[in-house]
């Protein structure tokens, strides 16, 4: 008998259907990423404090570095962590580029709208929504970028947030008297580490504040002191490389006059005050785009930056945010800022001025004070590519920038109007980043772009200026480079062309297509020729290693308009010796970090001017 055929049970059984996740649980999921993420970041500038109260430079600038990757793992832990969770269920498209059914349209709105709830008396709403829109970006694809999915306009008020201890703590010097108010405001920071002597620095302090508001305060003296008198400073210090800062508001009339006090370590390890910023542009200076983001402890970041946009109404919140090292949030308002610019402006985006580089594209919008670079298709430089050149940008975000590299924003897939770019940007765009662009309709998307600030190139400047002008930029271009080779970066293409202009004067480096560190460096003299004919042949006669640099060599593509020849050589003639370069990149290899300070020498209390002098380089 002949046996019948088998179909085994395994064939017949179905695969069970997962348990639906409800929205209210994916919310709570993003939100648990968000909070694990920023309790992170808090413990980050909680151990700051520990590390300046040691004297632990380089344990800061490892831990500033750490960091700028943690948004970005915890984005990604998220996003792993829900994988499952939405796994093999109809709510989510088998890939990000898949369009939603309806029925999945209803739930990741149903997602935003229970995510949104949740936030309420969260004291972090505005930086949980970010993170959500960096979760969401993961699973959605670019169709449901909008405000139906995404917290594209924000959904919580963060104006009058504050917490149980308020952000920052008022002393008036009416009732005390100034020098007992100042004493208590420093010693309420509790600073583990004693001072070497703090009633002679709080001396110097209250000595050098009467001077300044006796300039600035009215001068009847029935007028000069008003009864809303007060010291406001926020409640942590912000920390950055080897300095702390007290950053606050004196009130008097109801005018606002800020200030910082600059805290630094004597060499035997006890804390002095060293510097007081009284003015605007000393703390524009301060929280310049050029600096690395400080390390402070907010529970409230919003209240912060509230308070910091009262010091500086100039700079945006975005500006702020990314200053205080919450740089995903404040590349989200800016780019909030740049669709409302865009929105109520009409002038065209076209090509920037200037000479055109070899590795980027760069146009800009001459009503919006900012430069968009995109990374060419083609790049005519040996060993470079687009790897190398985002591997570059990516060294100087996690650098310390010294205040002489602009900060950038990365973005991705940025859609903006057609009409909105030139002919002659758009023939460039679709010639030298064809790779990069893709025109639908009315749109033009971006799919990789750098935006910066906008300055003044120094060739510009440089052709315009003379005199005195022109031996300042010279002078400031030759420190420049100093500070940054102190800080282990040597720059590769020192044109002037790579340099600009802020709006407050300061020279800085913006073209990072050839950066490297200083310890990576070989930098030689040139050896005589063996005869003359080796000398007049067009090929070198010796040995070019791939680091190999001749500084010699520097004044034939730099020094060729004697004006600035004369300028550069009265300040800076050594930059054109190797051993100088050798000499600087060895105290660098030996761990040294020289001390660059971010604001001017002449705002330091009287005798540390004299006692501490800067030592940026030696000259």
């Amino acid at each position: 008998m002949n046996a019948m055929p088998f179909a085994s049970d395994h064939s017949i059984i179905e695969p069970a259907q997962r348990p639906m996740p409800s929205p209210e649980h994916v919310a709570s999921m993003i939100l648990q990423g968000f909070n694990r993420h920023y309790s992170l970041f808090r413990y980050s500038a909680q151990r700051a404090k520990v590390l300046f109260e040691s004297a632990h430079w380089h344990g800061i600038q490892q831990l500033s570095r750490e960091r700028i990757e943690y948004y970005d793992m915890r984005v990604r832990e998220c996003a792993a962590l829900l994988g499952p969770v939405l796994k093999n269920t109809a709510l989510t498209p088998s890939s990000n580029e898949q369009e939603l059914s309806p029925e999945q349209q209803q739930f990741w709105q149903q997602v935003k709208r229970e995510f949104a709830h949740s936030l309420a008396g969260h004291k972090q709403p505005e930086c949980a929504e970010t993170f959500f829109n960096s979760v969401s970006c993961r699973v959605l694809s670019r169709t449901y970028f909008n405000n139906d999915f995404l917290f594209v306009r924000p959904a919580i008020a963060t104006e009058y947030i504050d917490s149980a201890l308020p952000s920052y703590r008022s002393y008036y010097p009416l009732d005390t008297g100034l020098i007992p108010a100042l004493t208590q405001m420093i010693t309420d920071f509790g600073l583990a580490s004693p001072f070497a002597d703090l009633p002679s620095d709080v001396r110097l302090l209250a000595r050098r504040a009467i001077h300044v508001l006796r300039q600035r305060l009215p001068r009847d003296p029935g007028l000069r002191i008003g009864p809303d008198c007060q010291i406001q400073v926020l409640n942590t210090l912000f920390f950055r490389n080897k300095g702390a800062y007290i950053v606050g508001r004196f009130i008097n009339h109801t005018t606002i006059h800020p200030f910082a006090i600059a805290l630094t370590h004597t060499p035997s390890h006890h804390i002095e005050i060293d510097a007081l910023l009284d003015s605007a542009d000393d703390l524009s200076t301060l929280f310049s785009f050029t600096r690395a983001y400080f390390l402070v402890d907010m529970e409230v970041p919003s209240a912060y930056v509230h308070f910091l946009q009262s010091l500086l109404p100039r700079k945006s919140a975005a500006e702020f945010y990314n200053a205080i090292g919450l740089q995903k949030q404040g590349k989200n308002l800016f780019y909030r800022d740049f669709l409302h610019h865009l929105g109520h402006s009409s002038d065209l985006f076209q090509l920037a001025p200037g000479i055109k580089g070899m590795v980027m594209t760069v146009f800009t919008l001459p009503s919006y004070p900012y430069v968009f670079k995109m990374i060419r298709d083609t790049i005519a430089k040996d060993g470079m590519d687009h790897a190398t050149v985002k591997s570059r940008y990516l060294l100087v975000k996690k650098h310390d920038r010294a205040g002489r590299m602009a900060d950038t924003w990365e973005y991705s897939q940025v859609a903006l109007p057609k009409r909105r770019f030139s002919p002659a940007l758009l023939e460039e765009l679709r010639q030298e980043v064809p790779s990069q662009i893709e025109e639908t309709g009315d749109l033009i998307v971006l799919r990789h772009v750098y935006i910066e600030r906008r300055m003044l190139p120094l060739n510009i400047y440089l052709s315009r200026a003379s005199g005195t002008a022109l031996e300042l930029a010279v002078k400031q271009y030759g420190e420049a480079i100093r500070e940054l080779a102190a800080n282990n970066i040597f720059p590769g293409d020192m044109l002037y062309k790579n340099f600009g202009l802020t709006r407050l004067g300061r020279l800085v480096f913006y073209d990072y297509d050839e950066i490297q560190t200083m310890t990576e460096m070989n930098f030689r003299h040139i050896p005589p020729a063996p005869n003359e004919e080796a000398e007049l042949a067009s090929e070198p006669w010796y040995p070019i290693g791939p680091n190999d640099v001749f500084p010699e060599e520097f004044r034939w593509f730099l020094l060729g308009d004697r004006r600035i020849r004369e300028a550069f050589m009265k300040y800076h003639a050594e930059l054109l010796n190797a051993d100088w370069w050798n000499a600087c990149r060895d105290r660098v290899a030996q761990g040294r970090l020289e001390n660059i300070y971010p604001y001017d020498l002449s705002k330091r209390l009287p005798h540390r001017r004299v006692a501490n002098p800067t030592t940026v380089i030696p000259h």
